[in-house]
């Protein structure tokens, strides 16, 4: 996951595009983890654009429960969802923009 996080990392700043983690298959998290995805995500909202993080195991939820990252990231049930909500907000900002 380390690795991931960090070519994530490494790509937001070039432009603004959107991300969907599913981490589905994750079933542990640790402090090292939260802290690459709160780069990120800061990175990404620099860049414009956003973090999704969706198909959380009930393990991490608590996770993220228990330090509060449950308010600063955006959560979704599955992946189709969370594309659902990216392209609807992005078509929101294109109208509100022309």
């Amino acid at each position: 996951m380390s690795d991931d996080l960090q070519a994530l990392y490494e790509q937001a700043g070039q432009s603004p595009f959107d991300v969907v983690l599913d981490l589905g298959s994750v079933r542990y998290i640790n402090s090292s983890h939260l802290a690459r995805l709160l780069k990120l995500r800061k990175q990404m909202i620099t860049a414009g654009g956003r973090l999704m993080l969706c198909a959380v195991d009930p393990q991490v939820w608590s996770t993220f429960l228990v330090t509060g990252l449950d308010k600063v990231f955006e959560f979704s049930d599955a992946v189709p969802t969370a594309l659902a909500t990216l392209q609807i907000a992005g078509e929101a900002t294109t109208e509100r923009s022309n």
